[in-house]
Order: C-alpha cells, then sequence, then structure tokens
C-alpha cells in the first residue's frame, strides 16, 4: 500500500526468530536451575580451597603457613633471575665448566672405547683380560675400607659362594615359577625368613624387590592403591621426616602423592611427632619412620608413630633399609635399642636391603606387609591382555632369579650367629668412632655427633670449621665419606671393611681437623675472613656451598643432570 514501509523479509525473519526464542530464554525454571548448577560448583570450589587452608593453617600454624609461602616465593622469583639472558648465560658457562671436570675425573681420556660391536665375537681370554683391566682401574680402595657403605662386606669365602649360586641360575627368571620352581622356592624362603626377623604377625606377607628404593616404591604404591579402594581417596597425600630416604620424594612424584616433610630437630633429630599429628587430614595415605634414617642414622619415635597410626587408622612404613640385619639384633648383642618392627601394632609395612647388612649381592630388598591383602595393592594383574593374562607383583616383569639364588644362599650361609657377630663388630665398632669423636682432644672440641645414633652411622659436623673442607681433605687422604646437608655434615656408614680400619680413619680425621684449624689460624693472623661453612673450596664445598646458599637449587639440577648424562657416556 503507498504510503506503508514494509520491513525487508531478512530482518523480520530475524525478529520473529527473537520473538520466538524470547519466552525459552526467560523460562524462570531454566535461569534458576542454571543459576543453581553456577553456585553448587562455586560453593564446592570455595569449600575445596577453604579445606585446603584450613588444613594448611592446621598442620604449619600461621606463622608457619607464612614462611614456607615466603619460602616458595623466594624460590620462586630466584628461578626467573636465573633466566635473564646475562645471568642464564653465565650460570649455564659455569655448570659446563663443572661438568668438563667431572668428566675429566670419570671418563678416562686414553681409554680403549667399543661403541659398536665387534665384527667377531672376543675369545675367552681376550675377555678376561679386558675384564682384569676393568676391574683394576683407579677406585676408591673398598677393599682396604675407605668407603662409608656402598659395599657391605667383603669376605671372599662369601663372594665365591655368591658367584657360585649366581652361576647355576644364571638364565632363571621369576616370572615363570613353573620353569623355574627352585628360584620360586628360595624367593618364597628369602621373604619368610625377613618377616621372621621383624617379628611378623601370622598372616603377614612379603615380596622382594631389586633395592630398598624399589621396596619404598612399591610401599607407597600400595598405601595410594590401598586408601583409593578402601577410602575412595584421590588426592593422596603422605607425610615424611626431612630425613627420610629420598625414594619417598621420587615414589611422590612418579605416583602423583603430595608430600608433607616434618622437621627432626636437634638434639634428637627424631622426626616431630606432634607435628606429624597436626598435618594428618582425610587424604592422608601413609605415615612414614626411619629406623635409622640414611643421613645421620638415628631411629626415629617409631612407637610413637605407631600410637597415632593406630589412632587416626592410617598405615605406618618404618624404612629399616639401612638398619637391615643390623637392627634386628641389637638387643641380642646387648646394645640399646628402641621398639620399630611389627610388634608395634601400627606399623603396616617394612622395607628392608638384604643387600646392606644381610651381605646379599646388590640388586637384592624386600618389602614386608601385616597382612597379604595390603600387599596385594602392590600388585599388577591385566586380565584381558591379548598376550594371555599378565601378572606381577611388583613394577618389574622379568627379574634375575641368580640374584635371588645368591641372595637366598648369603642368607642361609650366615645365619643367624653370623649376623649377631657382624652386629657386634659393625655396631661396637661405630660406638668406638663415636666415642673416640667425642672424647679425643683433637675432636671432641670442634666436631659434634648429630643425636643418638644407635647402629651403623656416625654423623657429625664442624663448630667453627667449615664441614665441607673436612670432607675433601678426607677424600684427599682416600677415604670415601658421605657429606651431608641441611645441617652441613659427613656421616661414617661403618661396614664389615671399616671395622678393620677404623682407628687409621679416626687418625687421619683427627690429623685433618687440626690442619684445617691451623688453616683458619693463619687466616686469622693475616686477617682474612674466617671460612667458615660457605666459601668454595674442594668438590663437596663447591657443591655443597652453592646448593646450601641458593633459594632455587635448578642450579644444582643442571649440575647433578650433566653427572647422570657421564654415567652413560662411553
Amino acid at each position: 500500500m503507498p504510503g506503508t514501509s514494509r520491513m525487508p523479509v531478512s530482518l523480520r525473519e530475524s525478529f520473529n526468530s527473537v520473538k520466538r526464542s524470547r519466552p525459552l530464554a526467560s523460562n524462570p525454571l531454566q535461569v534458576l536451575s542454571l543459576d543453581l548448577v553456577r553456585n553448587i560448583v562455586f560453593t564446592l570450589f570455595l569449600l575445596r580451597w577453604t579445606r585446603r587452608v584450613l588444613w594448611k593453617l592446621k598442620g604449619r600454624g600461621l606463622l608457619g603457613t607464612i614462611a614456607e609461602l615466603y619460602g616458595d616465593l623466594r624460590r620462586v622469583l630466584y628461578g626467573y633471575f636465573l633466566r635473564l639472558p646475562g645471568v642464564r648465560t653465565q650460570v649455564r658457562k659455569q655448570v659446563s665448566e663443572a661438568i668438563s671436570k667431572m668428566e675429566a675425573k670419570m671418563v678416562p681420556a686414553h681409554a680403549t672405547r667399543y661403541l659398536t660391536l665387534p665384527k667377531e665375537g672376543w675369545t675367552e681370554d681376550a675377555v678376561r683380560k679386558e675384564l682384569d683391566t676393568l676391574v683394576a682401574m683407579d677406585h676408591t680402595r673398598w677393599e682396604d675400607g675407605y668407603v662409608s657403605g656402598a659395599v657391605y662386606h667383603g669376605e671372599e669365602e662369601l663372594l665365591r659362594l655368591q658367584t657360585e649360586a649366581y652361576g647355576k641360575f644364571t638364565v632363571a627368571n621369576p616370572i615363570h615359577p613353573d620353569v623355574f620352581p627352585g628360584v620360586r622356592k628360595m624367593e618364597a624362603e628369602v621373604v619368610a625368613m625377613v618377616l621372621s626377623l621383624f617379628n611378623a604377625p601370622p598372616g603377614a606377607a612379603g615380596a622382594s624387590t631389586s633395592g630398598g628404593t624399589d621396596s619404598i616404591l612399591l610401599a607407597c604404591l600400595a598405601a595410594r592403591q590401598k586408601a583409593y579402594a578402601e577410602r575412595g581417596v584421590t588426592e593422596p597425600e603422605m607425610i615424611l621426616p626431612e630425613t627420610a630416604h629420598t625414594a619417598f620424594r621420587k615414589a611422590g612424584e612418579y605416583f602423583k602423592i603430595k608430600i608433607h616433610y616434618v622437621a627432626c630437630p636437634a638434639p634428637t633429630y627424631q622426626v616431630d611427632v606432634r607435628r606429624v599429628a597436626r598435618l594428618i587430614n582425610s587424604n592422608t595415605i601413609l605415615l612414614v619412620g626411619s629406623a635409622p634414617n640414611f643421613p645421620h642414622g638415628i631411629i626415629d619415635d617409631i612407637a610413637a608413630l605407631s600410637k597415632l597410626a593406630l589412632k587416626r587408622r592410617i598405615p605406618l612404613h618404618v624404612d629399616c633399609c639401612l638398619g637391615s640385619f643390623l637392627v634386628p639384633f641389637l638387643e641380642k648383642a646387648g646394645f640399646e635399642t628402641v621398639p620399630f618392627d611389627f610388634r608395634l601394632r601400627g606399623v603396616t609395612s617394612i622395607s628392608c636391603d638384604t643387600h646392606k647388612y644381610g651381605f646379599a649381592p646388590k640388586g637384592n630388598s624386600t618389602v614386608l606387609y601385616r597382612t597379604a591383602a595390603h600387599r596385594a595393592y602392590q600388585y599388577f594383574v591385566d586380565p584381558s591382555w591379548s598376550g594371555g593374562v599378565y601378572a606381577s607383583p611388583g613394577m618389574a616383569g622379568s627379574r634375575p632369579g641368580a640374584l635371588i639364588a645368591a641372595c637366598w644362599a648369603s642368607l642361609v650361609s650366615v645365619g643367624e650367629a653370623g649376623y649377631l657377630a657382624a652386629c657386634e663388630q659393625i655396631v661396637g665398632t661405630a660406638k668406638k668412632l663415636a666415642e673416640r669423636i667425642r672424647e679425643h682432644p683433637a675432636l671432641a672440641g670442634e666436631l659434634e655427633i648429630l643425636g643418638n645414633p644407635l647402629v651403623s652411622v656416625v654423623a657429625f659436623r664442624a663448630r667453627n670449621l667449615n664441614t665441607y673442607d673436612i670432607a675433601d681433605a678426607m677424600t684427599a687422604r682416600g677415604w670415601h665419606l658421605n657429606a651431608l646437608q641441611n645441617p652441613p655434615a659427613i656421616h661414617v656408614a661403618v661396614t664389615l671393611p671399616i671395622t678393620k680400619v677404623w682407628e687409621r680413619l679416626a687418625a687421619d680425621l683427627e690429623a685433618v681437623v687440626e690442619g684445617e684449624r691451623e688453616k683458619e689460624r693463619v687466616r686469622a693472623v693475616e686477617g682474612k675472613k674466617s671460612r667458615g661453612g660457605k666459601d668454595a673450596g674442594g668438590d663437596a664445598a663447591v657443591l655443597y656451598g652453592v646448593a646450601g646458599s641458593l633459594p632455587n637449587k635448578s642450579v644444582v639440577v643442571d649440575l647433578a643432570t650433566g653427572f647422570l648424562d657421564l654415567c652413560y657416556k662411553a
């Protein structure tokens, strides 16, 4: 009609579609439903983070929480600083120089290298000749007792027996128990012997592993799986003493278990059980104690941890890898001891290395559980694989049956009387060394023993001198001791070889301390600043001086990574 404006068809259709859709969008029930979902999600998010904050405040306290946040912030900011272009270039240069120095020591420059398979196989005599060359390569003389830990015995008769046992089962693989029934029998008997040693109750169970780290990983895995299956825990957490073996930290990273660290303060250097109790929450899957710990050789208050674990219904793992076949014999040998094993009802799992003071070959350890049901949580079973039903007791599939045979031969050869005698000799030597450090005029005023070590490890630190300078000076005299950090210290893990030369070790330590004291006197006369505990010196002083002074440890990680790379450089 003339004079009447008409709406374009496309615009009119769009307008009509909007009108048609408006009643749906304005539906009160739909709006209410959407708002309700939003509110529920927000409330759950708020509750989740509120709970975490409350747990943090309960576990660490207000000041502890603030200190932890400050440490985290400092570490992050320093990490950014290390990434600045000029700083990053300088850091990389210094790391490369340090790795080059390590390479010069680790990788022989003029050794013949075999980087591809020989065209023709060597004769047996040629292989034996090269093996003799390799075994004679320059190394710290563990045979003469100059190495702390690492090699726990040096008895030729036992070594020969182990080699013979290994040779009889070279091809054996426990994954095929029907093919190698003898290995199955020996493995079961090794586990049974160790369970008996730790006073396991009826129904207890265990498994053999490749070493202490493997045992600890499996114990943590079993605790995680148990908490998920029985309590529905999907965000697992475990509580560790700061001195607990680093394998627990590895388990946390591998199995996505959040870790809470608890201080082990002087003078006892035992874990603070009250702080452990404060950190427990509904996500806690495992408490941990050491008997003894690796750094200081201190046994935690396992009895108090056991009571706490029973009260809160949480598994307690006792790491006895280092104590192994010494701690169970302390009482019979007439030494001071404390409760630590399955006689404490709260103890649910134990790791024990048969390849340490059990004198078995390297590659042998055990993990023990109070019940077979708990052990089953470490198993892996796949019923639907096209290759058939697959089941393995731990992370490894194929395993060396020869090592199990050599372990079994060691245990039955040494026997209870042999282990008791070894305990008397090893722990007795550790106590003599500790007494010498405490009472000798050259050492007593300068060295301080950490805590009250009851087993084979004696850890000490310097009061006024640089602890790492002492470690480097002992290295220069041919000793291979363990440097520690937090606090700076040194430890000696007494072994059978060391029992024969401990007096020489003590005499060298006296000479080194007197030498370092004289250097300090010269510095004082010359008006130079005392090295105290921070300046760079030898290898240990440089590494741990850097590690202790940096809030962000990425440089140390780079150095350690470079070291691991060198281990595989042919």
